[in-house]
């Protein structure tokens, strides 16, 4: 892109840095929700100096999406946590993480004279699932309480669609049964500014506050206003008991019991009430239809009244008041009797189980019946009744209103919105004439989406030369179980693997099946990570109960799940050697460590008998331990893929001068290479004798395992390079006439970029640069990040929303039928139906990669073929266009296949997705081939 920079933007670049988020004091930042977790002890800790206290900070935790970047951000900001006398510890796993917590709580009765500081404040962080195996914890740091200059904060990563996770979660109901007031911010701003007041309310009442982050809100992106007197908190008056609230020693349980039960929930209650953390966001003198909404849900449900064309004007006009909630449990009475005093009708809008919606009734129980509004939220009325309830009828999800299941989106609020406004009366024609244009929009594209044939989809898959290629193999004849982490996806890959456990539980399901099946032996897959976390215990049990079942512990010296951390968290890790050491000692009949490096092994000292094998030995390791009695551990040895190419491009490894090729004209494509290595990089060459087989040494790891079959058609190379383009053969992309500079449009609404593609090739990377490039321009911006296992090779998306000011954009994802922009990286994931919903033809554009790297199905099926073309016909036709080759695709389809041009002009694929970005401005810039 060679268009000039606009002077203030060369200006801002000369003051704006990456380092602003964690180095600025006052000022804009562009940060991600987890970045501003990072970022909130450091405002804290600046806001007690003000006050003349001198106080310090400890985190501790366990990784795991949607918060599996946290720890990575803190070590990357280590040196400004440090400036503020902020300990960053992670925990061994969440449960005594959040004991070390509770311990800085405990310097409340420490000895005279034996603290630091006036007081330290506590963050601790998990993933659902880690907040349900914590709760113990919670319980008994709660009701203990905290001091006054210390605080905690437990932040819950919640994945209400499963997406990386084993189960949907939602951690709202454990921290309520733990008794933890539960703050929900929607924006990555308001994770400051909750942050702040959650640190204020669980000092003052004393109290643990539990923080809600889902993915939508955590891993978005935006700029933030980084102030640490931006919040004025209020201290309510609050008649404390006898000694305060705050932790003490001694304590017996029924005293603890009893502050918590008559003081310290009530104190928080007056916190919220105090600071407003709920309050209307629209109201009017006349209104009798309330929406009450809270976190993500409320983002969605703004997004949904301005898709309806009900902006404020009109909603007060209508009568219809939205209430924000902050703090959802305890739902603060006061506030929420103002909220619903004079209406006829709420609707609770919140995702999963009821939270707002049942504490909503009690409040509201004992009005009187002629002011009581009526409240709806999971269902509508039913027939004979007016009181929206769903228990007293055998199954009432026939008039489901707002699913609980999965997740929520505009289009679904949208539609419930527009059924409750449709029954006021006295709404204009022109009103309704808006609901109904959108809703026929929104419909039009459910009936579309339903008859889309999905023409491939890319299912999430091993990296290219990951050990689980071969580590997860078991012998024919035998099974395995699953367990937590990438090994997990051995289950949809023929393996004969089958169910999974909790974290920690590996294995264990063995010790009640093995009584009573005919099966006399199970292997199990378990992660390192998983191992050092609680897996240990898993063994300890098949040990005890005395099963005979093989554990294959997976040592790929990184939890690659979560971003490539090293296994255990001291400095030095947790090796191969210690886990034999443990197993031996905990009893293990026999223990061997397979590797594909057995070499690294001579002269090291093992633990008694345990023996080192190549990984080429597996199958008959396996064969051998499955007739041993008792509980066996076979340590497999490979580095992770991933890790292994971060670690060769920062020179922390050494990359083998060595490579692998295939020889098509004596290749046969048979597909032994990829039998033999399951890999990714093993890709179909078509010729003019039938289709072969070569190697993409863009992405290839160099792990070897395609050369295993007995092929003559491979080719090892040794000592040699890949042949880089010519210099001067090429035209540069940088010679010729100028291009000419897109005309930036207006920005009536916020302007919806989409881009979708392959994971690990740099989706989020683009939505990133995109986002950087608002800030520095000033505008509002909002990205959405995808994680999980999509990014391992399966379809993966960024979402980026535009504005002339951060308050314009209502949410974090481009809403169906929305999208102004597609950057479709990959053809594959652009024809899928997440895609091709947000497209609106006359509104949407689609940059369009043509190529499509082969999917993960052609691993094991040689006849697959590539729906490429196929898909670039697909997103015509959501475009409005008869086909790809008409006018109206021709207007607002550009097609071109990015792979071959990487290639050509950078010698590598990797710059497939920035090239289409790249096309996308630069096609914007003739404006006769590509308009609005």
């Amino acid at each position: 892109m060679n268009a000039p920079l606009p002077e203030h933007i060369r200006k801002a670049l000369e003051t704006v840095t990456l380092d602003d988020k964690y180095s600025l004091d006052h000022g804009r930042a562009f940060m991600s929700g987890v970045q501003a977790l990072v970022k909130l002890p450091r405002l804290q800790r600046l806001r007690d100096a003000q006050v003349g206290k001198d106080t310090a900070g400890f985190i501790s935790g366990y990784r795991g999406s949607p918060l599996g970047g946290y720890d990575q951000a803190l070590w990357s900001a280590a040196k400004h946590l440090k400036a503020q006398n902020i300990v960053f510890q992670p925990g061994v796993n969440e449960e005594l993480a959040a004991t070390a917590v509770w311990g800085t709580q405990q310097l409340g009765f420490a000895p005279t004279g034996t603290n630091k500081f006036d007081g330290v404040f506590g963050i601790w962080y998990g993933k659902g699932p880690g907040v349900d195996r914590t709760s113990d914890v919670f319980k008994h740091a709660n009701m203990a309480g905290t001091t006054p200059w210390g605080g905690v904060i437990a932040v819950a990563g919640d994945d209400h669609v499963a997406k990386s996770s084993t189960a949907a979660h939602q951690s709202d109901h454990i921290f309520k049964a733990c008794g933890l007031p539960v703050f929900f911010p929607a924006s990555v701003q308001e994770i400051l500014d909750l942050g702040l007041h959650a640190f204020a309310m669980s000092r003052f009442a004393g109290v643990w506050a539990g923080m809600k982050t889902i993915q939508e809100i955590v891993e978005s992106s935006a700029t933030a206003m980084i102030d640490p007197d931006r919040v004025q908190i209020i201290l309510p008056e609050f008649e404390m008991p006898p000694g305060g609230v705050h932790i003490r020693w001694p304590d017996t349980a029924l005293e603890q019991e009893q502050r918590l039960f008559d003081y310290k929930w009530y104190a928080a209650l007056a916190y919220i009430r105090a600071n407003r953390l709920n309050h209307n966001v629209i109201e009017g003198p006349n209104d009798r239809l309330g929406l009450i909404a809270s976190g993500k849900a409320f983002n969605d449900t703004r997004q949904a009244l301005q898709d309806l064309g009900l902006d404020v004007p009109t909603c007060q006009r209508l009568g219809i008041r939205l209430h924000k909630v902050g703090v959802v449990w305890p739902l603060e009475a006061q506030l929420t009797r103002e909220f619903a005093t004079g209406l006829q009708e709420i609707l609770v809008i919140e995702e999963k189980r009821q939270v707002i919606e049942y504490q909503l009734k009690e409040e509201l129980y004992n009005w009187r019946a002629d002011v009581r509004p009526t409240i709806l939220g999971k269902f509508d009325e039913l027939p004979g009744h007016e009181s929206g309830g769903e228990w007293s009828v055998p199954n009432p999800t026939a008039h489901t209103l707002l699913r609980a299941n999965a997740d929520l989106s505009p289009a679904l609020i949208a539609k419930a919105i527009a059924a409750r406004v449709k029954k006021l009366s006295g709404i204009d024609a022109d009103t309704l004439a808006r609901i109904d244009s959108r809703l026929a929009v929104l419909d039009g594209k459910e009936r579309a989406m339903a008859v889309v044939e999905l023409k491939a989809d890319r299912q999430p898959w091993f990296c290219s030369g990951c050990p689980h290629n071969t580590s997860t193999r078991v012998p024919e004849g035998s099974r395995a179980m699953a367990g937590i982490g990438c090994h997990f996806m051995s289950i949809w890959m023929g393996r004969n693997t089958v169910g999974f456990t909790q974290m920690g539980g590996e294995g264990v399901p063995w010790v009640g099946q093995a009584p009573f099946s005919k099966d006399a032996h199970m292997f199990t897959n378990l992660g390192d990570g998983t191992y050092f976390h609680s897996g240990i215990l898993a063994v300890r049990q098949s040990i005890a109960a005395g099963v005979n079942i093989t554990y294959k512990i997976l040592y790929n010296d990184a939890v690659a799940m979560t971003g490539g951390q090293q296994v255990g968290e001291r400095p030095e890790g947790h090796s191969v050697l210690q886990i034999a050491q443990s197993m031996r000692a905990e009893g293990a009949a026999k223990i061997v460590v397979v590797t594909d490096e057995p070499e690294k092994y001579q002269g090291v000292t093992l633990a008694e008998g345990v023996a080192v094998h190549h990984r080429d030995e597996l199958d008959a390791i396996q064969r051998q331990f499955r007739e041993i009695r008792g509980t066996t551990v076979i340590i497999y040895d490979q580095t992770c893929a991933t890790e292994k190419r971060r670690r060769r491009k920062r020179g922390k490894m050494v990359d083998p001068a060595k490579r692998v090729l295939i020889n098509e004209l004596v290749c046969e494509g048979c597909g032994d290479c990829s039998d033999q290595s399951n890999c990714l990089s093993v890709e179909p060459l078509e010729t003019l004798l039938g289709r072969k087989r070569q190697i993409n040494q863009s992405t290839c790891n160099k792990d070897f395992s395609c050369v295993k079959g007995f092929c003559p058609s491979f080719v090892t190379v040794e000592g040699g390079q890949l042949k880089k383009k010519a210099q001067g053969k090429v035209a540069s992309p940088f010679e010729g006439a100028p291009l000419p500079y897109p005309q930036l449009p207006a920005l009536p609404h916020a302007w919806g970029i989409v881009v979708a593609g392959v994971g690990g090739t740099g989706v989020i990377t683009i939505g990133q640069l995109l986002g950087v490039a608002a800030h520095i321009e000033g505008k509002g911006i909002v990205t959405q990040d995808a994680a999980g296992l999509a990014q391992k090779g399966g379809a993966t998306w960024s979402h980026v929303l535009i504005a002339d000011s951060q308050a314009d954009i209502a949410t974090t994802r481009v809403a169906m039928a929305s999208a102004d922009l597609i950057l479709g990286c990959d053809p594959i994931v652009a024809a899928g139906k997440d895609t091709l919903s947000r497209m609106q033809p006359g509104r949407t554009h689609v940059a369009l990669n043509s190529y499509a790297t082969p999917t993960a199905a052609f691993v094991h099926n040689a006849d697959w073929q590539n729906p490429a073309v196929a898909c670039v016909g697909a997103v015509a036709l959501a475009l409005g266009a008869s086909d790809a080759t008409s006018a109206q695709a021709l207007k607002a389809l550009g097609s071109f296949d990015a792979d071959a041009m990487a290639k050509t002009l950078m010698g590598d694929t990797l710059y497939v997705n920035p090239i289409t970005l790249g096309y996308a401005w630069q096609r914007a810039g003739y404006r006769s081939a590509w308009t609005r």
